[in-house]
């Protein structure tokens, strides 16, 4: 193309594909919310999934033009397999990471957990915003401006977007158009599951939901990062 040519207009027509997937089980024996903190890697079994979901990807026939994976280490190892796959590289965007959580590092099930102590009642004052961690709306804004870019650059293709339990959850309710205020345990995103969005042109049209480690997940640690 010339120098001086413009550049060419979006197709209004095309349609597009934007898988985010939430990374495999982590290692994570004594159950904390480990949140953005360091060094919590996926687990044997994790690794399985993520390899699972490459699987699935390729004998689906997917058409990925480019794999981009939050900067926590667990969603890195998540995205490699299909990469590889692929012959793709992986890209980071920080805007697919964990969601802030002021539990970070701490138990939060039942018993003693921190839930359980008086001291951190205060955090959990309204369910809304969430008082405790980042606002849902800031996570919506980031993960569907992180969607958006990657339905340009995919035009008429595949992207893979590698992220987090909540992040990715937050960003359907808000493709959806419902009420961000949840309850955690009914969240419909599990270990190494697809949320895909599809795209005609610049316009959502629908949202789908795969599982393609769905026989792995018996018995796999239920802790969510947040």
């Amino acid at each position: 193309m010339p120098a001086d040519a413009p550049a060419p207009l979006p197709d209004p027509t095309a349609r597009t594909v934007v898988h985010l997937l939430r990374h495999g089980e982590v290692h994570n024996p004594e159950g904390v919310l480990y949140g953005r903190l360091p060094g919590f890697r996926l687990s044997e079994r994790g690794l399985a999934m993520a390899d699972r979901v490459a699987e699935h990807l390729v004998a689906t026939g997917a058409d990925l033009a480019l794999v981009v994976a939050s900067p926590l280490e667990r969603a890195q190892q998540t995205a490699r397999p299909t990469a590889a796959a692929l012959g793709l590289e992986v890209g980071t965007d920080e805007r697919l990471i964990e969601a802030g959580n002021q539990f970070q590092g701490l138990t939060v099930g039942v018993g003693d957990g921190a839930l359980g102590k008086p001291r951190h009642w205060w955090k959990l004052r309204n369910p809304v915003v969430p008082s405790w961690g980042e606002p849902y709306v800031e996570q919506a804004a980031r993960m569907h401006a992180a969607a958006d870019e990657a339905r340009v650059r995919a035009e008429g293709r595949e992207a893979l977007l590698v992220s987090h339990q909540l992040p990715i959850w937050v960003a359907r309710l808000a493709a959806e158009g419902r009420r961000y205020v949840h309850d955690p345990r009914k969240r419909q995103c599990s270990l190494a599951s697809l949320t895909s969005l599809h795209y005609v042109g610049h316009r959502l049209v629908g949202v789908t939901y795969r599982e393609p480690a769905a026989d792995l997940l018996p018995g796999a640690n239920p802790v969510p990062g947040a």
